[in-house]
């Protein structure tokens, strides 16, 4: 009942690009991790899984800025990490 209440609300998605399919996004942040762990059955040692994290925790949010991934990892390979930082905050 609830569902047909609210039909348009619940598909709005479907018609509007901005909508994500869901909004859990704290579910979609850890999706890798559990992939990662169901693939190769966990990580050898607490320390990559941290290392993992942080590189994962890095992409995101430089996606959720809407900058381009393979730019960002470039210029963080070349010691360029202030790239989600203005001069204001610094």
């Amino acid at each position: 009942m609830r569902f047909q209440n609210d039909l348009s609300d619940v598909l709005r998605f479907l018609i509007d690009p901005d909508v994500p399919f869901t909004n859990n996004q704290a579910e979609r942040d850890l999706r890798m991790m559990k992939c990662k762990q169901k693939v190769s059955g966990g990580f050898r040692s607490f320390d990559f899984a941290v290392l993992f994290a942080n590189i994962r925790s890095f992409l995101s949010t430089a996606s959720k800025h809407g900058l381009n991934l393979l730019e960002v990892i470039t210029d963080a390979l070349q010691g360029n990490v202030s790239v989600f930082f203005s001069s204001n905050t610094i």
